[in-house]
Parts: structure tokens; C-alpha cells; sequence
């Protein structure tokens, strides 16, 4: 008998230590590295891309900074991985979501049914439609309009232009889109003009012959620059890359065309081939964001609204983080800077 209960007093010790070690529910993982889905909240891109490497890097100082878990998740597959990566976040408990939507028209039902179980803000690209209490980023329309002015600067006399951006499904891309084709045809501001992206559209001095997507196949995007160059010769005088990966792409084209200098390139984020190309004199000049900004706020942001404190969502909900032209000049201090961030200096 004696031997008995000491081997289920025995055993009650252990029970008591296992759930001392690891009986509690874990809410969070680590410092909001890499593709963990665990965290009291979430930062998830529109894709993975290293423009989003400089926005981990601003979640991963926020983290420190103000003492909250943050899952960092990149989809690669495209809007049903965002979508199932999200459900799962929400089966998980996470209390708060900043999301880069992929296509914010056909979302906005399955973010408000997100914006109903957490707290849900947007970053880098918007669904202005949906129940999201705030969007940090840039004003992509504005944004776009400065790309027109860098194109208007390096072909000064005019000529055709080809846009060539990942997917047209996403707000970000349609605003630069336009801002771009308003600028070039000297338009009135109207972020909500929309022209369609298949057809010619000619001002006194710019023609835009078309926008290429790729839906961010980097083999396809490469070879839409290809295509553009072998069906327009000498009448392509500039291509437009709207998202981080088209302008590296862009040049690689160019170069085996022989062709660099002979059709500009005008481009957007702040990839290590596309501040190279500028240093190198191959490409104009580029529209920066700041993606380290939006790691940084978005979880600053979600971190307050958890705390009760609403005020941090200013009134109409746009928290903007302006967007920079980079070109020879300011190269240099940029890219040193964008190092110093990612802890490379």
C-alpha cells in the first residue's frame, strides 16, 4: 500500500511540473522574425520580396522597442495564402493585424469579417472601402505623380513610355499607375480617374503605349521588358518600374539589348540593383517609401489601439509616411542609411 501512493504522489509531481514548464497557452513567438505565425500581433506583406526585408526590420525594432510578439508572415502564393494565413491568425487569437491587401476591391468583405474579431489596420497598399481603422503609407497617387515628373526629366522631349508593374488588382499599384499617366499628360489631380490599362494613351508630348502586369512571375516580368523593347525599337524611349523587383529586371533586358542609356528607366523602391543602376547612371532616378516606417508604425500603432488609446488614428485615418525621389545625388546617403537599418554597416 505504502509503495502505492508513492507512486501516484509520484506521479502527481510530475503532472504538477510538466504544467509548470509548458501546461500554459503560449500567445507569442520570439522578436517578430522571419515567417513566424505566432505573436499578440501580425504583420503580413502582399508577397515576399526584399522590400519587405526593410519592413521586418522596423517590426523587429518595434518589437524591442515597445515589449509586444509580432508574427511577421510573407505570402509567396498570392491572395489565397494572405487570406488562409489570415484566417488562421484570427483561429489563433491574434489581437491585432497590419495587412498589405492584394486585391482590396474583392477583400473588402473578407477584411471587414477580420476587422470585426481583431484590430485591423492596412500598410503599404489600402482597401479605403473596408472596416480598417487606419492605412499607413504613402498617397500612391502622389507618389505616382513625382515617378511622371522623374520621367519628364529624363526624356525631356517626349516620347512612348511602357508601365510595367506586378499586379493591377492592388490599390497601390492602380494609384501609381495613374499618377504617373495624369502627370505625363499634364491632368488635374484625380486619384479616382482610372484609365484602362489595355488601351494607347497619347498627350501633346508623352504617348503611353500600354501596362505590362506579371501577377509577380519575376521570368514573366523580365520578358515583358523583352516584348517591349523587340515590338517598339527605336520608337520605346522609357519603361516604368512600379514595383520593387520591375526595374532590376528592367535593366537586365536593357543590358542584353544593348540598349542601356538608348531607353531610360524610371523606377520605384529602393532595391540594392535599382540604387546601384542610379550610381551607375542606368537608371534615372527611383520613388522611394519607406518600408522600415511601416514595420515600425504599424506595430506601434496596433500596440497603442490595445492599449486603449485611440487617439494614435488620426482623423480620416491615413497615417502618412511620405514618399522620396532618389537620384545620383542623394543615392549615396540613402543606400547608407537603408544599411545602417538592416544592420549591413
Amino acid at each position: 500500500m505504502i509503495t502505492r501512493i508513492s507512486r501516484i504522489l509520484a506521479l502527481t509531481g510530475c503532472c504538477i511540473a510538466l504544467a509548470s514548464c509548458g501546461g500554459k497557452k503560449d500567445n507569442g513567438g520570439g522578436s517578430g522574425g522571419g515567417s513566424s505565425s505566432s505573436g499578440e500581433i501580425a504583420f503580413v506583406t502582399n508577397g515576399a520580396d526584399p522590400f519587405w526585408v526593410l519592413a521586418e526590420a522596423g517590426v523587429n525594432k518595434a518589437v524591442e522597442d515597445f515589449g509586444i510578439k509580432c508574427a511577421v508572415l510573407k505570402p509567396a502564393g498570392g491572395l489565397t495564402e494572405q487570406k488562409d494565413m489570415m484566417e488562421d491568425l484570427l483561429t489563433k487569437g491574434t489581437k491585432g493585424i497590419a495587412v498589405s491587401p492584394i486585391d482590396a476591391a474583392n477583400q473588402t468583405d473578407f477584411l471587414n469579417k477580420v476587422a470585426e474579431r481583431t484590430k485591423l489596420i492596412t500598410h503599404d497598399s489600402d482597401a479605403p472601402d473596408s472596416d480598417r481603422l487606419a492605412y499607413i503609407g504613402m498617397d500612391n497617387y502622389t507618389a505616382g505623380r513625382m515617378c511622371g515628373k522623374l520621367v519628364k526629366e529624363a526624356i525631356p522631349d517626349g516620347g512612348a513610355v511602357m508601365i510595367l508593374v506586378g499586379r493591377m488588382e492592388q490599390d497601390n499599384a492602380r494609384g501609381r499607375r495613374q499618377g504617373v499617366i495624369d502627370e505625363l499628360l499634364d491632368r488635374s489631380n484625380d486619384p479616382k480617374r482610372f484609365d484602362e490599362p489595355g488601351k494607347v494613351i497619347e498627350g501633346d508630348k508623352y504617348k503611353i503605349l500600354g501596362t505590362l502586369t506579371d501577377q509577380f512571375d519575376r521570368a514573366l516580368a523580365k520578358s515583358n521588358a523583352e516584348d517591349t523593347l523587340a515590338r517598339f525599337g527605336d520608337e520605346i524611349k522609357c519603361m516604368v518600374g512600379l514595383f520593387a523587383y520591375n526595374p532590376p529586371l528592367i535593366l537586365q533586358a536593357l543590358k542584353q539589348a544593348e540598349k542601356v542609356g538608348d531607353v531610360k528607366i524610371v523606377a520605384f523602391d529602393e532595391h540594392d540593383e535599382t540604387l546601384q543602376g542610379i550610381k551607375d547612371g542606368e537608371i534615372h532616378g527611383t520613388i522611394v517609401q519607406n518600408p522600415y516606417m511601416y514595420g515600425y508604425k504599424s506595430v506601434e500603432v496596433l500596440k497603442k489601439l490595445l492599449d486603449g488609446d485611440e487617439s494614435v488614428i488620426p482623423s480620416g485615418g491615413f497615417i502618412d509616411i511620405p514618399a522620396r525621389a532618389i537620384k545620383t545625388a542623394e543615392v549615396d546617403e540613402f543606400w547608407a542609411d537603408l544599411k545602417k537599418k538592416l544592420g549591413k554597416e
